[in-house]
């Protein structure tokens, strides 16, 4: 695939002369990816050139006649709907120019997906991005548009939620239709019943009811739209995920698409908003082909690109034929305009970010083997953290360099994802700090080009461990109830490394500091309050301990910059140096105080993906018991410890800083919900001579 955006401006116009001339569908996307890298000013062209390849497109186009539709992937921003109405109106003007039957735009586009309570903060919000639709109305010509958009509900209603989630159709000067969503999600990230009310009906309804539909008000009309002599069905999201003849099971009473498919569409168009999950695209992309089949109905599919907090969109729209083969397929985690026709079976199938594309069964099965999926999680990430960055206003990132394996994967990402120049790494080496690690974070950073300084804390925690003791001393005096074994002198190393980081960041504008905990240490509350924890952003916090070994080796092969990660980094035991080990005499390796990875890691895989509790565990034969001697006794130690660790890091979950969901499942707070005070669940059960037992006893 050509790179336009390294072309000067003389080569882009002599190619675009020689596609022109060529005007064969090949050149149609050709010249499609170079206008898109001007109009994202990623490629210097003036009026003139812009102008000749529009042109140019547009003859190509027009030899296919009716069904010509422009799939607009782009990025929005939460809540700013200026940014996000400027950006839907230049691609509606191209689509114009292109003389394109209909764009189409992800869910909730002037508003960005997911919004949630925002709309009830700022009500304002809502009336404004419904004049902005409008304004947006006026400026439409022959070409239609798609436009998502949250719709409030007349004020005068005494039942349901105050919003619609809606799509407005727009052409020529006039909004034509509204079409709402019907089948609203409350399962991980998503909580859309929270604010939307589900729509009374499915299909069309007329611009008269525009901010007054209810079901007294439903207008008895054709579910589907004509557009330029096409007949279309159009949906939102999760409308089109219940057909009861693919899933095993349905979440919903009613299937949209059913409904929409006794008209007879030429063509069903679904704007969404769906963001990157392990687990989640190949069920997507059967569902829809076995949408388009069933019904002998082509399928266009629209996705929303970008990352909005802790959901990560991938993009990745595509078109189905009648018969469920796959037309084309967007670019994975980049916005780009694709154009199409299902009609005549014209579009470009894009290849997927490797890990997408992972089958059904090979998700199914917990397997040590990442490889598969590490493209993937790199691309979530990156774009992550560059979105929330941007659009938060933050330009810089500062992270304690430990020689470890997190901080060292978060360095990398980091640097990818902001620039190098951007980016300030910190080794703040303690008395138990080992000369290796300081020695690896030196050669981690200047490997990376990312700035870099050493900041030893030793004074400042002998200090503070003494005024420690001075008080404690005071408190023990009314309380006497002080630990055997305490984690204090532990916990003020990592609370000192977060102050300076904090410190540089109050000081140094546009600068977040990074938490660099790990899924598999947060699950077993490894990771430390005020210290590894605190921070603006955690990169990884979705993202297993055996995984990031993986991860670390892709990176050193496949970024520009090859092993720019030290290998001795990648093969030492992980330890937070925070504590030494009395048995050798060495700072605590984290194995030794938890349990191996590879044990762990699959329990939380097991627990998430297969919703396996304690006893289904002991009777499953885990990946490293195939290799290692594991007594019956050890299993039950250390799943006992899981138990037991986990119920108590409840609360470090609450407060960890936004992250990006990367796996199926994930801790993250918009994902998984759990009542702190519920630690004493009970993970093994009762018989139920047991329970007798304990009743009787209670009365």
């Amino acid at each position: 695939m050509i790179d336009y955006s390294k072309l000067n401006e003389n080569e882009i116009s002599d190619l675009a002369e020689t596609l022109s001339i060529e005007g064969s569908e090949n050149s149609l996307y050709s010249l499609s990816e170079i206008m898109d890298g001007i109009l994202q000013n990623k490629i210097n062209a003036d009026d003139e050139l812009r102008k000749s390849i529009t042109q140019s497109l547009k003859d190509i186009i027009s030899k296919y006649d009716k069904g010509n539709i422009g799939l607009a992937q782009i990025n929005p921003i939460a809540g700013d709907i200026e940014y996000n109405a400027k950006k839907v109106i230049k691609y509606i003007k191209y689509a114009q120019d292109l003389g394109l039957d209909l764009v189409v735009f992800p869910e909730l586009i002037l508003m960005g997906y997911p919004i949630e309570d925002t709309i009830d903060r700022h009500p304002i919000i809502v009336e404004e991005n419904v004049k902005w639709l409008k304004e947006i109305a006026l400026m439409t010509e022959s070409t239609a548009a798609l436009v998502g958009f949250i719709e409030p509900r007349k004020y005068n209603l005494n039942t349901g939620k105050s919003y619609y989630n809606s799509v407005a159709i727009l052409q020529n000067g006039e909004i034509k239709g509204i079409v709402r969503k019907s089948l609203l999600p409350t399962y991980s990230e998503f909580n859309d019943y929270r604010y939307i009310e589900p729509s009374p009906v499915v299909g069309v309804q007329p611009d008269s009811t525009l901010c007054l539909l209810d079901e007294e008000s439903v207008v008895d009309c054709d579910k589907t739209i004509s557009i330029n002599n096409v007949k279309y069905g159009i949906s939102i999201c999760e409308d089109c995920w219940n057909n009861k003849d693919f899933f095993d099971k349905t979440l919903y009473a009613k299937d949209p698409i059913e409904e929409l498919a006794i008209e007879k569409p030429d063509i069903f168009v679904n704007c969404s908003a769906s963001p990157s999950r392990a687990k989640k695209e190949q069920l997507k992309h059967n569902m829809l082909s076995f949408t388009a089949n069933s019904y002998k109905t082509p399928m266009v599919y629209v996705n929303q690109v970008g990352a909005i907090d802790n959901s990560s969109f991938e993009g990745s729209s595509r078109v189905f034929s009648r018969d469920g083969a796959l037309i084309a397929r967007a670019k994975s985690f980049e916005e780009q305009f694709l154009i199409v026709n299902p009609l005549k079976k014209i579009g470009k199938i894009y290849p997927l970010t490797k890990g997408l594309e992972k089958t059904l069964t090979e998700q199914k099965i917990f397997t040590l083997e990442y490889e598969n999926d590490l493209e993937r999680t790199y691309k979530t990430i990156t774009q992550g953290i560059n979105n929330y960055f941007s659009k938060t206003g933050f330009e810089r990132a500062v992270l304690g360099l430990s020689g470890g394996l997190d901080s060292t994967v978060c360095a990398v990402l980091l640097a990818d994802a902001l620039g190098k120049e951007n980016v300030f790494g910190i080794s703040m080496p303690s008395k138990i700090t080992s000369q290796e690690s300081r020695s690896d974070a030196e050669i981690l950073a200047n490997n990376l080009g990312i700035n870099f300084a050493e900041v030893p804390i030793k004074d400042m925690v002998e200090t503070t461990n003494q005024m420690f003791n001075n008080l404690f001393s005071k408190v023990e005096s009314k309380w006497n109830c002080r630990y055997k074994q305490s984690f204090t002198q532990d916990n003020i190393q990592a609370r000192s490394r977060a102050m300076y980081l904090w410190g540089i960041s109050n000081e140094f504008a546009r600068c977040l500091p990074i938490a660099t905990s790990d899924k598999s240490e947060l699950y077993m509350g490894y990771a430390t309050i005020n210290g590894d924890m605190s921070g603006g952003f955690a990169p990884i916090a979705d993202v297993p301990k055996t995984k990031l070994f993986a991860f670390a080796r892709w990176l050193n092969k496949n970024r520009a910059e090859k092993n720019a990660i030290p290998e001795a980094i990648i093969l030492k035991k992980p330890g937070a140096e925070l504590a030494i080990d009395p048995k050798t005499g060495k700072p605590l390796i984290a194995e030794d105080a938890l349990m191996p990875y590879e044990f762990l890691d699959e329990v939380i895989w097991r627990i998430e993906n297969k919703h396996e509790h304690y006893w289904d565990l002991m009777s499953t034969t885990f990946q490293y018991e195939k290799t290692h001697d594991v007594s019956e006794k050890q299993k039950a130690e250390w799943l006992d410890k899981f138990y037991r660790r986990m119920s108590t890091a409840l609360y470090k979950w609450s407060i960890l800083p936004p992250s990006v969901i990367v796996e199926s499942r994930s801790i993250n707070k918009y994902d998984y919900k759990q009542p702190i005070t519920s630690s004493r669940i009970n993970y093994k059960g009762e018989t139920r001579e047991n329970i007798h037992n304990i009743l009787r006893n209670a009365i």
